[in-house]
């Protein structure tokens, strides 16, 4: 029987070969950090990294690499075991705590990813006589957790706040505001609102603001996806709530610690303590699966000390970015606009993205070209990270690399 199977597979692979998208995986033969080593590379294989999600250069920081050793000592490599069973051990309590209090929430609840505690959320809160707003470019997690729920779904054009409907004269597609989809959902029991802090591909952050307005004149409950925010977008690192000043106008905030916060692995709910309640009795990941290892946690909690007895890697971050975003727009290059160190810059076409990748690894930047179905078909780019770990002779290194590959020809094959 899998001799067709195999077939059709080998066919779709090919097709995704022919359009430029298919995506190879390079093998780093060591830490993660501002500069890595790549297997096989020419040279030791040394070059700079511009596409991890190591924000603050956490990710082999001696500290964190130290607790974890230390956690993993004294509490052992694993749990063996779901959370209600017997896989709760103190410092699973205490991260707990800990990641509620830095989100500023009552409480919450671990997960062994973001992705599971976004697969976790809907589906336990939203039965048949509820509804999911949700913007129309969350995070694949959240679009995969709504899928698990039997609530009603509307869908509002990315960022737009209006009480319109509208039709795209070129494709013919209907688009709706946040503040229609709202007075549609009317006479539903529950009404949730959800969106992406910092949306992953454009690195821009979600206007929470008018967004909670909305919430709040329409009856409905706010969920904020802060992966891509938390531990150094606002003024201390707690997340998009900080940075627009919208603290307990927020229902529920779920986060990653594989990002900012060390890199490893780990997700968090943060929410209403009534809501953290139920999700332990309801949630099928936190009940059918292993409980976060004690190590994870360990590095986990020294990172959060990290970050609550200074700002310093947040503003490094932030001055890094500032400066690599006006020395790229001064060199002409095409960038989304924003103040997250998330830079994309803009090629559209799938193969001469990939093709820049390719030749700036060569220069010794390690970047990734992202194309369909990560972005939109036509909307190519190279996603730039820039990381705390980063000097300003790296950050200048990266600029000459873009130039010298743009002049080369790449863009214009």
């Amino acid at each position: 029987m899998y001799g067709k199977v195999k077939e059709d597979l080998a066919q779709a692979l090919a097709d995704i070969k022919a359009e430029g998208l298919y995506k190879r995986e390079r093998v780093i033969a060591g830490p993660q950090g501002g500069k890595i080593r790549v297997a096989g590379g020419a040279g030791g294989g040394e070059v700079l990294n511009f596409c991890a999600n190591n924000y603050l250069g956490l990710a082999n920081d001696p500290r964190v690499r130290a607790a974890a050793i230390k956690a993993t000592e004294a509490w052992g490599y694993g749990m063996a075991s779901v959370r209600f069973i017997c896989g709760t051990q103190e410092p699973h309590k205490v991260l707990e705590r800990r990641i509620a209090d830095f989100l500023g929430m009552e409480d919450a609840i671990l997960f062994s990813s973001c992705f599971d505690a976004n697969g976790a959320l809907f589906e336990p809160l939203l039965g048949e006589d509820c509804a999911i707003v949700a913007d129309s470019l969350n995070h694949a997690s959240i679009i995969d957790g709504v899928r698990l729920c039997k609530a009603k779904r509307w869908v509002f054009k990315h960022g737009d706040m209006r009480d319109v409907e509208e039709t795209d004269p070129e494709t013919g597609k209907t688009s709706k505001g946040l503040e229609r989809c709202l007075k549609e959902a009317q006479g539903s029991r529950v009404i949730m609102i959800a969106t992406d802090g910092v949306f992953s591909m454009d690195g821009d952050i979600a206007n929470l603001p008018p967004l909670c307005d909305l919430a709040d004149r329409y009856g409905a409950l706010v969920m904020v996806d802060d992966s891509h925010a938390t531990g150094f977008v606002g003024p201390k690192g707690r997340g998009t709530w900080e940075h627009h000043g919208v603290q307990g106008r927020v229902d529920i905030i779920t986060t990653t610690f594989g990002k900012a916060l060390g890199g490893a692995s780990g997700g968090a709910v943060a929410a209403r303590k009534e809501i953290v309640e139920y999700l332990r009795q309801k949630a099928r990941p936190y009940l059918f699966s292993n409980t976060l290892a004690p190590g994870i946690v360990g590095g986990t909690l020294a990172a959060l000390d990290i970050l609550e007895s200074s700002t310093e890697l947040r503003d490094r971050l932030e001055a890094n970015t500032a400066w690599f975003r006006a020395a790229m727009a001064e060199e002409g290059f095409d960038l989304r606009p924003g103040t997250h160190p998330i830079c994309p810059v803009m090629i559209y076409d799938e193969r001469k993205a990939l093709a820049m990748a390719e030749a700036l690894l060569g220069e010794g930047i390690y970047v990734i070209g992202f194309s369909f179905p990560v972005v939109p078909r036509g909307k190519a780019r190279i996603r730039v990270q820039v990381s705390a770990a980063h000097s300003p002779q790296d950050l200048e290194a990266a600029v000459r690399a873009f130039r010298r590959v743009r002049d080369f020809g790449i863009l214009q094959a």
